[in-house]
């Protein structure tokens, strides 16, 4: 009844999606301070990731790969187990 999933377009939208939170929840903080709490747990996790205009975009490569590489592992599992 329902078809495969393609892990590579999966992999982008999450991928996309991701970067974008990460990246506009740093700008957000950064003039309002909301969200420090969840953006600092993010930044014990990615390397190099820090609250500042560089650090933001750092956040974005990181998201995106991040985003990526899970949900195109999730579609091409999801494939693999489908009958």
């Amino acid at each position: 009844m329902y078809g495969k999933l393609n892990p590579l377009k999966l992999g982008l939208a999450a991928g996309i999606m991701w970067a974008l939170v990460l990246f506009c929840m740093t700008w957000v903080s950064m003039y309002t301070g909301y969200g420090m709490f969840w953006l600092s747990q993010w930044m014990d996790i990615y390397p190099g990731f820090e609250l500042s205009m560089v650090g933001s975009f750092v956040g974005l490569v990181y998201g995106f790969i991040d985003g990526f590489v899970c949900l195109f592992i999730f579609g091409w599992l999801y494939n693999l187990m489908k009958p």
